[in-house]
């Protein structure tokens, strides 16, 4: 097992750079880098059906993941998380094939520890020891984690209103935690004005490559676990948007791997009422999203003004076809509630949003209750149970 990484390629001008010095975004224009493989060697050396006697984490995938040296894997086993097949609300919903990604259950209780195991590792690899990043709560609890676990330094700037369980897990595991007052927006401006200041590097959500590149391994799992299929449908939370466009960006490679023979996926978006920059420029058929003012939800992952890669998730679901929508924080919140009594799977704000939003599209006609349906549950309901009382 070993990585075929080959470089790193801006997402929109193609300027291509090194992968073996830090990088984080292209110099060129400033958007965002992703890690390119060399596919056709992987293509020749492994066989997917290889994939059944590995290790039962994220890393399986080593082939198509960034870190070249074994010894510089920081893990805690994220990954390889179940998809549940939802019989009961299926039922309530009229829907014949509903399943539930789980990502509460990784490491620190969310999605976040796979885009954090990647990217340590990747900075320990290249030698970086310090690293700092903005969060509004589940990230810096899992970069503060890796960190602690791989050895290196974390800064964490969050908001002040961000989840207790997340500043109070940010602390257990040693980082640096700067409390601000504003939103992530704000957060992360500090976050790269200290990084100048101190010497940090940045691990800020697509403005470094390798968080995404942990993030897509649900893409890869999710195909796994299908028998080598894709879903019809993926309903995904969306904050920063990292989740849709590793997932996006995992069937591209699957495809050119021959693993898959062809991707059914709509990606479906779906953001908060009080913030929702996404939505507003998918049906206004802009490329780029505008910055949200006074961006208000209680689902912390989902209260992002601004996205570095709106125009890559918009990408992803005009090129699969889906769309973009929001719910209010009531319908979320009730969601939650029913996908615990009908599942037993207590889900974060952003998780009980994708149920939320999954019965209007029914309501609709946006989708048809007979496709395969995956509700991405990012995290546990346990960081957040103040805003759930």
């Amino acid at each position: 097992m070993k990585s075929y990484l080959s470089h790193l390629e801006c997402t929109s001008c193609g300027e291509t750079y090194i992968a073996d010095e830090p990088n984080r975004v292209c110099v060129a224009c400033g958007k965002v880098l992703y890690a390119r493989y060399d596919l056709a060697s992987v293509r020749n050396k492994l066989n997917r059906n290889l994939l059944a006697g590995r290790a039962n984490n994220m890393w399986r995938y080593r082939e198509v993941m960034p870190v070249r040296r074994e010894e510089n894997i920081v893990t805690l086993g994220e990954g390889i998380t179940p998809l549940l097949k939802a019989l009961n609300l299926g039922n309530q919903l009229g829907c014949d094939s509903l399943y539930i990604k789980d990502e509460g259950l990784n490491p620190t209780g969310s999605f976040k520890a796979r885009g954090l195991s990647a990217a340590v590792s990747k900075a320990k690899e290249l030698g970086l020891t310090r690293i700092t990043m903005p969060s509004a709560g589940n990230a810096a609890g899992a970069m503060a984690a890796y960190c602690s676990h791989g050895g290196l330094e974390a800064h964490v700037f969050m908001p002040k209103d961000a989840p207790i369980a997340n500043r109070q897990e940010c602390d257990a595991f040693g980082a640096r935690v700067t409390l601000v007052d504003g939103l992530i927006s704000d957060a992360g401006r500090i976050s790269r004005e200290k990084a100048a200041e101190m010497g940090l590097f940045d691990v800020s959500t697509l403005q470094e490559p390798y968080r995404v590149e942990g993030k897509k391994t649900m893409g890869y799992e999710i195909v796994e676990q299908l028998a080598w299929s894709t879903p019809d449908v993926i309903v995904y939370p969306t904050g920063g948007g990292t989740g849709i466009v590793g997932i996006w960006k995992a069937f591209g490679e699957m495809m050119e791997l021959g693993w898959l023979d062809k991707v059914t996926t709509r990606m479906f978006s779906v953001q908060a009422e009080g913030c929702a920059p996404i939505v507003r420029a998918f049906h206004n058929g802009e490329q780029y999203a505008e910055p949200w003012e006074n961006a208000q939800t209680k689902a912390s992952g989902m209260r992002v003004p601004s996205a570095i890669g709106d125009y890559l998730i918009l990408e992803a679901l005009r090129e699969s076809g889906g769309s973009a929508l929001t719910v209010s924080d009531d319908e979320m919140i009730e969601a939650v509630r029913d996908m615990a009594k009908a599942e037993g799977v207590y889900a974060a704000p952003e998780g009980g949003a994708t149920l939320a939003a999954l019965r209007k599209l029914l309501e609709s006609g946006q989708v048809d209750p007979s496709m395969s349906i995956v509700l991405m549950n990012t995290g546990a309901a346990y960081k957040y149970l103040e805003v759930l009382a």
